[in-house]
């Protein structure tokens, strides 16, 4: 991933309702939600929730499909762990970490 990718992601997750719609997206991956499923679990208003989105698919982090009359979004997976990867691609100078206590990832 380069940098200014990485900067658009983790732009587009640095508000509040974007972080909350994508961990949503990611926890029906791989079938995704419509708008309207999301807005029901979220509390979302609908055009909130739909100018939420258009960020998230601009920055690449989501992908919509259309089937029939309904939107369906799905977190992409492969970018959020391309950004995970480039985040962590230098963590602990390349020795590896120990594992934190209570957490599912590795800590320097």
């Amino acid at each position: 991933m380069e940098e200014k990718d990485a900067v658009s992601s983790l732009a587009a997750l640095a508000q509040e309702a974007r972080l909350r719609v994508f961990r949503a997206l990611v926890g029906a991956a791989p079938q995704g939600l419509t708008p309207g499923a999301l807005a029901a679990i979220l509390g979302i208003p609908a055009s909130t929730l739909s100018f939420h989105l258009k960020e998230l698919v601009h920055a690449a982090l989501v992908s919509v499909e259309r089937d029939g009359r309904n939107l369906h979004y799905r977190a992409d997976l492969a970018r959020m762990d391309a950004l995970l990867g480039y985040l962590t691609d230098h963590c602990c100078q390349g020795q590896a970490c120990a594992p934190a206590r209570g957490h599912r990832r590795s800590a320097c």
